[in-house]
């Protein structure tokens, strides 16, 4: 009888959990067929669609004339093509985008297992289920612990209770975490780390895509040292088509001078020290943020992230300058390759400004870790010093801890093409004036190439020549040495751009240089 009674529950039990999942299936394909009035973004069905469907091979969706309406309502849901998004299989095929001889290498098999966390908030149903499908689809078994999905308090339903069905269905663990308020990525961030589990956490975004092998070549490094942080070559999926299409493996991660992260060539120096073998990791100085590996302990001991910053911004370059000035490394490996949607805007709404968010946030990292080269950045973002950036006393004493390096070594050593000038005439919030005779702003130099023309922001090129410009203090002019000619401002005739003319020594010729040469700094 007890028997029979236990077959019984086991039965009851099996029945619940089929008609839960006949009641999670009904209700995605009810979802497919609500009316436009329903909030867009709704889940559509998990189907295995042939793989010559939409989106297939990476290719992008195309969007037909009738639909370009509804098209461009539900872009503005999440600022991209959720129209797209949603034609898309979540386990479309990629191409296979690295480099040959990325393709043949060979791994140990006892590689650190890692627990994958991404946060999002409002997320589209189909790019955050894409996201978590490539990741399961394309990681050997062997190597992912799990998957946690950290919920920065979502208002949409179907990132309630559906979502939770949903991801009780896939072949490894998928948790689903709830912040109690909108807290933030970084904050966020923290309470997935801190829940997870795996010996490696490795952090992504949550519209983003696997590709083929990018798992192994990540936790290969830090199996080689574990005081290494690695980041995927971070493709591009555009939010208009969500085409696929390959990161470069020449570029690497730097900042400009307002401490904004940017993508620049990487230098002859790094290819030199790899022998020219571009399978090789990348030496960054900073990552983007949004995709990297981590050995857990090594997270810990390097104080994860800055708790006191706020929601998003400044974190990556502040975890970057850690990295480095605390005796870790960090590398873009050229073997690994994660596509991201990249968007032009963001849907998303900041408490007080994003501006004063990320002031505050940068504020925290150029107190700790910039030494006296923070003057330069508040020269240059005279608005950053008037916001408070709160209690830093615990992360300065981390850097005291850990007898983190000068970030004179950093830029010496890590980063010696800056695009901090060591040497400089003028500091502005417009551009400055270099000891090289530079009118620069980020790696922009002002350039003119023909008589009595309009001036033009190219790359600096460090050969003078149309680049070349000297100051006269006394005349307050700024000659353009090849043309013998003075900058002149702007006049309606230009169109509001300036130009070079003959030297009138008038009012419009003249140009005060403020913040001239501050020696304390250097």
């Amino acid at each position: 009888m007890r028997r029979f009674a236990y077959c019984k529950v086991v039965l009851a039990t099996s029945l619940v959990w089929v008609m839960l999942d006949m009641f999670i299936l009904l209700y995605f394909s009810e979802c497919n067929k609500c009316d436009d009035k329903r909030e867009r973004g709704l889940p559509g069905r998990d189907v295995l669609r042939p793989r010559e469907g939409p989106g297939e091979g990476g290719k992008p969706v195309v969007i037909s004339k009738e639909n370009q309406e509804k098209m461009k309502e539900m872009f503005k849901i999440n600022q991209f093509n959720l129209m797209a998004s949603e034609m898309i299989a979540f386990n479309r095929t990629l191409p296979d985008v690295r480099l040959e001889g990325c393709k043949n290498k060979l791994y140990p098999d006892d590689l650190p297992r890692t627990s994958v966390v991404i946060v999002f908030h409002n997320e589209a149903w189909s790019t955050l289920l894409r996201t978590v499908r490539s990741v399961i689809d394309r990681s050997p078994k062997s190597l992912l612990e799990e998957v946690v999905l950290v919920d920065d308090a979502s208002e949409r339903d179907f990132l309630k209770r559906p979502l939770e069905q949903y991801v009780r269905r896939m072949e490894v663990p998928v948790r689903v975490v709830r912040m109690e308020q909108r807290s933030g990525l970084i904050r966020a961030r923290l309470k997935g780390a801190s829940l997870s589990t795996g010996q490696v956490i490795t952090f992504l975004d949550a519209h983003c895509e696997c590709t083929i092998g990018w798992l192994e070549p990540l936790l290969a490094r830090i199996k080689l040292d574990r005081k290494t942080v690695v980041c995927p070559i971070i493709d591009v999926i555009s939010d208009d088509t969500f085409e696929y299409m390959a990161g470069s493996d020449m570029t690497y991660g730097g900042f400009n001078w307002k401490l904004n992260f940017r993508w620049y060539p990487v230098p002859q120096r790094e290819m030199d020290r790899r022998k020219g073998d571009r399978t090789l990791p990348v030496r960054t100085p900073t990552m983007a943020g949004g995709l990297f590996s981590i050995d857990r302990d090594y997270f810990k001991e390097i104080g994860t992230y800055d708790a006191g910053m706020d929601i998003w911004g400044g974190e990556n370059l502040e975890i970057s300058f850690r990295i480095w000035q605390c005796g870790g490394t960090l590398e873009i490996v050229t073997c690994s390759h994660v596509g991201h949607v990249f968007r032009k805007a963001t849907p998303y709404t900041f408490p007080g400004g994003t501006g004063q968010i990320i002031n505050k946030n940068n504020r925290r990292l150029a107190e700790v870790w910039m030494d006296q080269f923070k003057n330069f950045f508040y020269i240059i973002s005279p608005g950053v010093t008037k916001v408070d950036y709160g209690d830093i006393t615990s992360r300065s004493s981390l850097r005291q801890k850990l007898q983190c390096k000068p970030f004179s070594w950093y830029l010496e050593n890590v980063y010696p093409d800056s695009q901090i000038p060591r040497h400089y005439y003028s500091l502005g919030e417009v551009f400055s004036y270099t000891a090289n005779k530079e009118i620069r702003t980020d790696d922009l130099c002002l350039d003119v190439s023909k008589l009595s023309g309009p001036v033009m922001m190219l790359k600096c090129h460090h050969l003078k020549g149309n680049q070349l410009w000297e100051y006269d203090p006394m005349k307050l002019t700024l000659i353009h040495v090849n043309s013998n000619q003075c900058l002149d401002k702007a006049s309606e005739e230009d169109s509001q751009v300036p130009s070079v003319r003959d030297c009138t020594h008038t009012r419009s010729q003249q140009w005060l240089l403020r913040n001239v040469t501050l020696p304390e700094i250097f």
